[in-house]
């Protein structure tokens, strides 16, 4: 009789709960974004002949329920913490931690990515590059798995292959490594991206490897704001990761420096405050994804100009270049057409650095 009662407390339990969950997510309003996970969800399908027939629409249903599940990021939390304390998997979503560090399994290296990284870099130099410029380097960004995946035993790509691969393919361009300068501590914990306060010495051997002259001698001020940065790793493996700060460096110069905007035909200065409570406060460094920027810099010593290629690490280090030229133009092929670039920018002398990260480098068919 217990045993009977048991079960159909069980089965009803269950019952109200799959009852309640469904009610709420009826009644709920769509999500369209996860600001956890920095992604657009997944919306209900309209019902259609063509989708119906074309077999997709359980996939549709399905990737819309898992999206607009009530409550969802605390189960996402609990499957975590299942799988990673209970379990002892060894990563969540494909992020592990290591040494307090989120990182995501980058791997394998992908050739077909670095051909296709290299023949835009290609189209650049033959198009805008060849003839009648200054002088043009290369240097590539290690991501943080660099730095902790083969020293905590998880998979990662060739980064010996990526080098010399890229070092190869553009001879065209001195190449500056900066590999010994930086440790995994200069990055952030829950975040790809490296930090500001921790480049001063990355900032130095390029303008040193450059020719360009060094003003300030890299003398700046740290400032940290109050509000909390939770980098895209926080919100995507759903583990507990410490909270962390955004740290920037500013003086004299910095302050004078006047930054272009082509797209919004706007000026401003190097940091953008608003962004610090945005989805991702990462982008306070000049405004984030923008395709082409100019930066002036009033106090410079002479009128030496220089281009950059660049993706996103390229924000937080270019303000720490800039007490070395004149003028820095930075562009980010990945939106804005390289087709395009000679209505905008008079190639004619500057020196040219082409400056990717390995995560870039390994995955570049966004470049255009």
């Amino acid at each position: 009789m217990k045993d009977r009662i048991k079960y159909v407390i069980g089965i009803s339990s269950l019952l109200i709960a799959l009852f309640t969950l469904s009610i709420i997510n009826c009644l709920k309003p769509q999500a369209e974004f996860s600001d956890s996970e920095r992604r657009k969800l997944k919306l209900k399908s309209d019902w259609s002949a063509e989708l119906l027939l074309s077999n997709k629409m359980g996939d549709a249903f399905e990737g819309y329920a898992m999206d607009q599940f009530p409550f969802r990021d605390i189960f996402r939390r609990i499957k975590a913490y299942t799988l990673y304390k209970l379990l002892q998997e060894k990563d969540n979503n494909g992020i592990y931690i290591a040494d307090g560090y989120a990182e995501k399994l980058n791997y394998p290296l992908k050739e077909a990515s670095l051909s296709n990284a290299l023949n835009r870099f290609q189209f650049l130099y033959d198009n805008y590059l060849a003839e009648g410029m200054g002088n043009l380097y290369t240097c590539i960004v290690p991501d943080k798995g660099y730095y902790l995946a083969e020293k905590f035993g998880y998979p990662h790509m060739d980064y010996d292959r990526l080098y010399d691969t890229i070092r190869a393919g553009m001879r065209y361009a001195d190449f500056i490594d900066i590999r010994n300068l930086l440790h995994v501590k200069s990055y952030y914990k829950t975040d790809t991206h490296w930090r500001q306060e921790m480049l001063k010495p990355v900032a130095k051997k390029l303008l040193n490897s450059m020719g360009a002259e060094d003003i300030q001698g890299h003398s700046y001020q740290e400032i940290t704001p109050e509000t909390l940065f939770y980098g895209v790793y926080y919100g995507q493996s759903a583990l507990p990761l410490e909270k962390e700060y955004i740290t920037y460096l500013t003086n004299e110069l910095l302050d004078s420096c006047i930054v272009y905007n082509y797209e919004k035909d706007s000026t401003s200065g190097i940091y953008d405050f608003d962004k610090l409570k945005s989805r991702d406060p990462y982008e306070m460094f000049l405004s984030g994804s923008v395709p082409l920027l100019t930066i002036e810099n009033p106090k410079a010593l002479g009128k030496k100009e220089l281009i950059i290629f660049r993706d996103s690490f390229g924000s937080s280090l270019t303000p720490l270049l800039a007490e070395g030229y004149s003028k820095i133009t930075l562009v980010d092929i990945r939106y804005v057409s390289s087709a395009i670039l000679g209505d905008y920018i008079d190639f004619n002398g500057q020196d040219v650095l082409f400056l990717y990260s390995t995560l870039l480098l390994n995955d570049s068919f966004s470049m255009k």
